[in-house]
């Protein structure tokens, strides 16, 4: 098979078992000997920093959930026998008893821009905080504390938050993690 035959098409799966659809995907091809029809099977994922107990924690998250990006010739019985894997609803845009229709070079371009964008991407990230934007406090010792944002301290990657303590404002420095928008 040539290069010029594959196209990218996108697999609507259940939602929150991509991975283990794409693996039932690459398993079942694999087994069949199909493998030269079907280059790659991709699940855009984005790295997220959450904080749990105060510890920084980096997650993969599915960017697009419920749908699996798939770069293959689907001829013949490669239609049906992913559509027959288990958690596989079928493909995106194709009609009742047609075939499935392939994206877009455009399309295609862009969502493997945006997945190569994500997987090199840095902590670096800029936080969009506004002066004046009320949030919630989700780490340190004023968890669970609702308060307005006085000034954002871009060098320090710090927020001054203005809490309700007792009734009395009071000023806390605060990391871009240990808040969120409300």
């Amino acid at each position: 098979m040539t290069d010029s035959v594959m196209k990218w098409y996108v697999v609507r799966a259940i939602g929150g078992q991509e991975n283990k659809v794409k693996s039932y995907i690459e398993t079942e091809i694999a087994r069949v000997g199909l493998s030269d029809h079907v280059n790659q099977v991709l699940v855009p994922k984005e790295k997220v920093i959450q904080i749990r107990n105060g510890k920084k924690i980096n997650k993969e998250k599915v960017y697009f959930p419920g749908y699996i990006m798939i770069e293959a010739n689907l001829s013949g019985e490669i239609p049906h026998l992913i559509k027959s894997i288990i958690g596989v609803i079928g493909f995106l845009g194709e009609k009742k008893g047609g075939d499935p229709v392939p994206m877009r070079k455009s399309e295609v371009n862009r969502m493997l821009g945006k997945v190569d964008e994500l997987a090199i991407q840095d902590e670096n990230i800029a936080i969009p905080f506004t002066v004046g934007e009320t949030v919630k406090v989700v780490d340190g010792p004023f968890n669970g504390f609702d308060g307005t944002i006085e000034r954002v301290i871009e060098d320090k990657r710090k927020l001054e938050v203005m809490v309700k303590i007792f009734g009395r404002k009071t000023p806390l420095e605060l990391s871009y993690m240990q808040v969120e928008k409300i």
